[in-house]
């Protein structure tokens, strides 16, 4: 387990990256925010899908929960943006901790209904609470303050990112000690066979409890930084493509290693933005075109170079 969960050479590369992208891509800040956010909320998702084996059509409901909250925040209360983003965070835990007792029961399909149904009660909710959430027409009027007082945002977007690369850091880096801790390793052991798993004493339904409302506090974080970067927040937060979306980019970046969610987030966010450009009215065809060709190929064949670095370097590493 030690050498399972220690840092691989790749994943520095991404995080050097990240930060050579701040000086390469002055003028790509934008995009690059953009993919930070997926990338965090697809990470959690991973939590969930790629290590409990929960599938979740409703992850949005706490990624639009943890935006409207800070928005709200910075609109009434506190406008310090790591303060909006902590209450964010623990809102949409307190939200998937309660409804985290839905998913226990029925299949798979079951729970992806359940967790769809949760969804679309959240984005209409939204939608009628006018007073509140500024309704169809969205909570706007509102600037997010200095982070910790210190750092403001600037007009280039450049101490968004590096803002929401910390978060996406710092969130990574606990959910990866998460998923490699004896604690990880169970929620492994149910999602190949939860009968198997609780006949040596592994309890399941506390198990993915914990787990689904670990997912929903980073989820609704990632939403708060969608709020914060954007001073502004719409039902859109809620709608159903959010949760569609995700789930693709887990598909195309792979599951249960959680580095699938950054991967696939980039590539995503890419191609997305390039084909919007150069075909602004078919551009969601060849997104389809793209997952059904990951289906033909197999994901698992694109993914399968992750499996091989980690080995290849652990041995290195090793002396062998």
């Amino acid at each position: 387990m030690k050498r399972r969960s220690r840092i691989r050479f790749y994943e520095i590369i991404i995080w050097v990256a990240a930060i050579a992208a701040y000086f390469v891509l002055p003028s790509k800040m934008l995009i690059l925010t953009e993919i930070a956010i997926l990338a965090l909320f697809a990470v959690s998702l991973d939590l969930v899908l790629g290590f409990a084996g929960i599938v979740s059509l409703g992850h949005t409901a706490f990624f639009g929960l943890g935006a409207y909250i800070a928005g709200l925040m910075a609109l009434h209360y506190v406008a310090e943006p790591v303060t909006g983003l902590i209450v964010a965070g623990i809102a949409a835990g307190v939200l998937g901790l309660f409804t985290s007792f839905l998913i226990l029961r029925g299949s798979d399909l079951t729970r992806l209904m359940t967790t769809l149904g949760i969804g679309l009660m959240m984005a209409e909710v939204a939608n009628q609470m006018a007073w509140l959430t500024g309704g169809a027409d969205g909570l706007s009027g509102f600037l997010p303050g200095p982070i910790l007082g210190l750092f403001e945002f600037d007009l280039f977007g450049k101490t968004g990112y590096i803002y929401c690369l910390v978060v996406l850091f710092v969130g990574t880096m606990i959910m990866r000690r998460i998923a490699f801790s004896p604690f990880g390793m169970s929620l492994k052991a149910i999602k190949g066979n939860a009968m198997r798993a609780g006949m040596i004493a592994v309890p399941a339904r506390k198990r993915i409890v914990i787990a689904y409302t670990i997912a929903a506090v980073f989820a609704g974080m990632a939403g708060a930084l969608l709020t914060q970067t954007t001073s502004f927040v719409s039902p859109d937060v809620l709608a159903f493509h959010r949760s569609a979306d995700v789930l693709l980019v887990l598909v195309i970046g792979g599951t249960g290693y959680l580095y699938g969610g950054i991967f696939g987030a980039i590539l995503f966010t890419l191609v997305k933005d390039w084909l919007s450009v150069i075909t602004p009215q078919y551009w969601m065809f060849y997104i389809g075109l793209l997952l059904v060709i990951l289906v033909l190929i197999g994901r698992d064949r694109l993914a399968r170079w992750v499996e091989y670095l980690p080995e290849r370097f652990s041995k290195k590493e090793d002396g062998r």
